[in-house]
């Protein structure tokens, strides 16, 4: 509002000529002001002094300032009430909102729990469950070591170290601790399908799928591996590490790997330039394994090599520092044992063949 340019003593003396018998023309012209607001002077400061009229002045500034304030209040406790009945708020932060309340306001705990609509039973009770800062402790342990990991393969491994807790326990724990991974997967527009004459693993050893993925060492020189998976166990036979692949080099490791734990029946494969070799194509023909070709441009045909390969890169290479290809080597080596014996995986995954774990002492197929 734009203040007057009269002061409190003009509009008392302006008021005072009008109570002297003055006419209310002559005063208005001589003050230059309109009839209107002398009558409105009149109304609000006859018989008042200079210092009554600031003193009047200061009391309506602060009523407009309660005012203010009463119609804030009123409008934050609609909001609040609003917001519990939307949202139903857990226990713990409906505490925290009344003991804000009560050190902002000065309330008791009953006022401050009628406004949110919280029993004060409720704010008052004390948990007698035992504590659990160990396991949160053991928890927050194994996501430092096994960085991608969810809440279900943390809750398989606890439940192997002994920890009887259910499933809903570690999921809750693992959100408090704000240890949720936020992967984001890209948007499918076209439903993936697949042929119709293909058939499900009934065994280990049935179908293979196989692939190359790609990495750097930290010189820069870029390494290709190539990525064995069985689908039905998902026990990954090879993760051999090269400079450069040709169709030998694939012969190669595959016959090293098929000696140690036998041949599959199919190996599912890409229309890469490896796959597609005269050298493979003679390997499997005397081998009596048959090669499974993707459609071009269907990633979706061979599904577990390339769900494999995210994992592989979210937790291995990801997580490892390559210095030489013999460095890289062996860190594979360690993350593909650890992958086969101790990492837990979904449905069948879940126990690899006995065969299959005796067979790790024997030589790496990786060179």
């Amino acid at each position: 509002m734009k203040a007057s340019k009269f002061s409190d003593a003009q509009k008392a003396f302006i008021v005072k000529r009008g109570e002297e018998g003055v006419p209310v023309a002559e005063i208005c012209r001589e003050a230059g002001i309109s009839q209107a607001t002398y009558f409105n002077w009149r109304k609000k400061y006859a018989g008042l002094m200079p210092s009554e009229m600031k003193r009047l002045r200061e009391l309506e500034q602060e009523n407009a300032r309660l005012k203010k304030i009463v119609a804030d209040l009123s409008l934050d406790k609609e909001m609040l009430q609003d917001i519990v009945k939307r949202k139903p708020l857990r226990p713990a932060r409906k505490r925290t909102l009344v003991d804000e309340m009560r050190s902002d306001w000065s309330v008791s705990i009953r006022r401050a729990c009628a406004v949110i609509r919280f029993d004060p039973t409720t704010y008052r009770y004390k948990s007698r469950r035992s504590g659990q800062a160990a396991l949160e402790q053991r928890i927050r342990e194994i996501c430092q070591t096994r960085v991608r990991f969810g809440y279900r393969r943390v809750h398989v491994l606890l439940r192997r170290e002994g920890w009887m807790i259910n499933q809903k326990k570690t999921r809750r724990i693992y959100n408090e601790l704000g240890l949720q991974l936020r992967s984001k997967h890209p948007k499918r527009r076209v439903k993936a399908k697949l042929r119709e004459d293909r058939q499900e693993a009934v065994g280990p050893n049935d179908v293979w799928a196989m692939d190359f993925v790609h990495d750097q060492l930290a010189t820069g020189r870029k390494i290709r591996v190539l990525t064995v998976i069985d689908t039905y166990s998902r026990y990954v036979p090879a993760l051999d590490p090269r400079f450069s692949y040709r169709g030998e080099d694939v012969v190669r490791t595959l016959e090293i790997v098929c000696m140690r734990i036998g041949y599959p029946k199919t190996i599912r494969v890409d229309q890469g330039s490896e796959f597609i070799s005269g050298n493979l194509d003679l390997w499997a023909y005397r081998r009596g394994v048959t090669l499974d070709f993707s459609r071009p441009g269907k990633p979706t045909d061979n599904a577990f090599i390339e769900a494999f390969n995210g994992r592989f890169r979210a937790e291995c290479l990801n997580a490892h520092w390559f210095l030489s290809l013999a460095d890289a080597a062996e860190k594979l080596e360690d993350w593909r044992k650890d992958y086969n014996e101790h990492r837990p995986h979904g449905a069948i995954g879940n126990k690899v063949p006995v065969d299959l774990m005796k067979s790790e002492h024997a030589a790496s197929p990786c060179s």
